[in-house]
């Protein structure tokens, strides 16, 4: 249990970087923030990793806080960059670029079927109710 409260701990940390850092360039078409938070926390991942798995430096509390609580709630895209490194490192490029590529695609087709799906829902919910326009959705349906 002592673990999972320093998991938590630095995941409620990283969460809040990852938020604090998120507005601080202007929103476009490509997030940029998004996309420094990610290289930043593969960049950090690799660093932290490396102090613990090649120099034993942390411990086991100080690597589950910092490496799976702080940078698993910044970024989980460290987790996955670590992962893509360790399989083309290891002697398995083909499975690391299959990781890589497989990750990107399921990714983005798991993101649209979010958007797609969330767009049925909720037009199937307005033209239950009669409406056409998603403000006069009754969100307290069901609560006493």
């Amino acid at each position: 249990m002592n673990n999972l409260l320093w998991i938590a701990l630095g995941g409620g940390l990283g969460a809040m970087a990852r938020y604090g850092l998120s507005g601080i360039l202007p929103s476009t078409l490509i997030p940029y923030s998004i996309f420094g938070i990610n290289i930043s926390g593969s960049f950090l991942i690799g660093i932290v990793m490396t102090l613990a798995m090649e120099y034993g430096w942390l411990g086991e509390r100080g690597r589950l806080f910092i490496a799976v609580g702080v940078l698993g709630g910044y970024t989980t895209f460290s987790t996955y960059m670590l992962g893509v490194h360790q399989l083309l490192t290891q002697g398995a490029p083909l499975a690391g670029i299959g990781y890589a590529l497989g990750s990107l695609i399921l990714g983005m087709a798991a993101c649209w079927a979010g958007v797609i799906g969330t767009r049925i829902l909720v037009q199937a919910r307005l033209n239950a109710a009669g409406n056409t326009d998603v403000e006069e959705i009754d969100t307290t349906e069901g609560e006493s």
